[in-house]
């Protein structure tokens, strides 16, 4: 049988046809690597499975248009919604209708944000005299990336959260290398490789040979990230995780845990590349999303649990948290004090600090503010710059140790 099938093999079905290519269309928008040649091989493969199982018809079209394990969730998103939901198009239609009674459900919640994207017809293309005034008009203006830069995550808008999202997924946090206890070889130093540097006199007669040196080797600190996500948190949490996730698969010792009224690891779920399919399942491994905060119980947790095994070799801890606890910061500052102890730096990055007259007034905010390094806002694209430039300054851990006691 010839790998590549004839344009005689194509069904004899116009309206199937028209489907299988407005799917691979669909795909293609999504961002998998489907080009027109796949259309008539996914046409073969409907054919030679028939249409009467959807399991075969899946099947076939995923074994021709899937080349890459990450693309398999949204293959399968896209197919359950193109082919499952005969409605979709009709809710997406009557939401570019006037709203007359209140704001309609969007029918992208629930999706991922470029299968969504792909979904929705293509906006209609402006006419030359709006073009020719836009071009005009943007002279006089400021930078759209440098006013996404100063703007609060809460007042964006769909499309700028979008654009900030993917700004996130390039942004880096350099951390502060610190010397490990293995070694490596060096050019001078105060420790001498005994072993190297017999080695090295094998043979040799007459002359002294050169002694080799060894010096600890340098290496970023381990990162571990606890992001709060009750209710107060949620939309802050949301943009937030798209930050972790590309940390995450940026480094290797990156580990990420969510708390409301209990604590959970989502590290392995946001190991994913695709950050859609990883997003998708923090959703489902976390049960307490936008619900209360119990800070003091879930840290005491973490110390009980994850401290040993996360908080060695001058980890890093963000805590990501506005601070705003259901017990009243009891037994906060006993676990804040014991988690400081454990870590070589700890960071609270609090949105509320995007107002200018904050006030430490809430008691779990007062409990844990004496313990932390760094306490710094996090709402938009500056703060998430200023913390990478925080992070590479050296640490007043002595005057914050003395405020302590």
């Amino acid at each position: 049988m010839s790998g590549r099938s004839s344009p005689d093999a194509i069904p004899r079905r116009p309206r199937l046809a028209d489907n299988v290519l407005h799917f691979v269309r669909v795909l293609r928008a999504a961002g998998l690597p489907v080009g027109p040649a796949k259309v008539i091989d996914a046409l073969a493969a409907v054919e030679a499975v028939g249409v009467a199982q959807r399991t075969d018809f899946r099947e076939a079209l995923a074994a021709v248009l899937v080349s890459r394990r990450e693309h398999l969730a949204i293959f399968e998103q896209a197919f359950d919604v193109f082919w499952r939901n005969p409605r979709l198009i009709e809710k997406m239609m009557a939401e570019l209708l006037p709203k007359v009674h209140g704001p309609a459900a969007d029918p992208r919640d629930g999706l991922p944000a470029r299968l969504a994207q792909a979904l929705l017809p293509p906006p209609p293309a402006p006419d030359d005299n709006e073009v020719q005034q836009t071009d005009l008009d943007a002279t006089f203006t400021f930078s759209a990336h440098e006013v996404l830069q100063k703007k609060d995550f809460a007042t964006m808008s769909r499309e700028e959260l979008d654009e900030v999202r993917a700004i996130m997924r390039r942004l880096d946090l350099p951390l502060p290398e610190r010397r490990v206890r293995r070694t490596r070889p060096a050019a001078r130093g105060h420790r001498i490789d005994l072993r190297a540097s017999l080695r090295r006199s094998t043979g040799a007669t007459g002359t002294l040979a050169p002694l080799r040196f060894r010096e600890r080797r340098r290496r970023p600190p381990p990162l571990v990230v606890l992001c709060d996500i009750s209710g107060s948190m949620d939309r802050y949490a949301r943009m937030l995780l798209h930050f972790v996730h590309a940390l995450a698969n940026d480094r290797h010792r990156v580990q990420v845990l969510t708390f409301g009224t209990r604590l959970t690891n989502i590290t392995r779920q946001l190991r994913h590349h695709d950050v859609d399919v990883a997003l998708a399942r923090v959703s489902d491994a976390v049960e307490d999303w936008a619900g209360g905060t119990r800070i003091g119980r879930c840290l005491a947790e973490f110390n009980r649990r994850w401290s040993r095994r996360l908080l060695g070799q001058n980890a890093v801890v963000l805590l990501i948290s506005d601070g705003l606890d259901a017990d009243a910061g009891d037994g906060l500052a006993f676990e804040a004090e014991r988690l400081a102890k454990s870590c070589t730096r700890l960071v609270w990055l609090n949105p509320l600090l995007r107002y200018a007259g904050f006030e430490a007034r809430p008691a779990g905010i007062r409990a844990l503010l004496p313990y932390v390094d760094d306490f710094l806002p996090v709402h938009n694209l500056e703060s998430l710059r200023d913390l990478s430039r925080a992070l590479t300054r050296p640490q007043a851990r002595a005057a914050t140790a003395a405020t302590r006691h």
